[in-house]
């Protein structure tokens, strides 16, 4: 069989299963939003911890209200991005690593 027969096969292999699994075949730029079907694969392949795991371990450091959050490929990883509301008025920002559920950073949202 000629080589460039099996190069090509090679090719729709590969362009088959990423189109079977997005969530997974896709590397995500920075600052990418994940829609809610692939957080859900996300989660149900055990890539990312569940919401509340994360919001147990912010509440330890950064009590307050949720009020907004996204999931997002930033710095080369799959990161919760969280906004909550303290109970001194102010809304803070914290990211945290969807994976492992380290704190990255907390600041103050402008």
């Amino acid at each position: 069989m000629p080589r460039h027969t099996n190069v090509a096969r090679c090719l729709l292999l590969l362009l088959a299963i990423a189109a079977s699994n997005p969530a997974s075949a896709r590397h995500g730029r920075d600052d990418d939003e994940i829609g809610h079907e692939a957080a859900k694969e996300l989660l149900e392949s055990g890539r990312i911890l569940a919401l509340e795991t994360i919001l147990a371990k912010v509440s330890e450091r950064v009590p307050g209200k949720l009020i907004e959050t996204k999931l997002e490929y930033e710095h080369g990883r799959i990161m919760y991005d969280l906004k909550i509301l303290r109970p001194d008025g102010r809304v803070q920002e914290v990211e945290v690593d969807a994976a492992t559920g380290e704190i990255i950073k907390i600041e103050d949202d402008d």
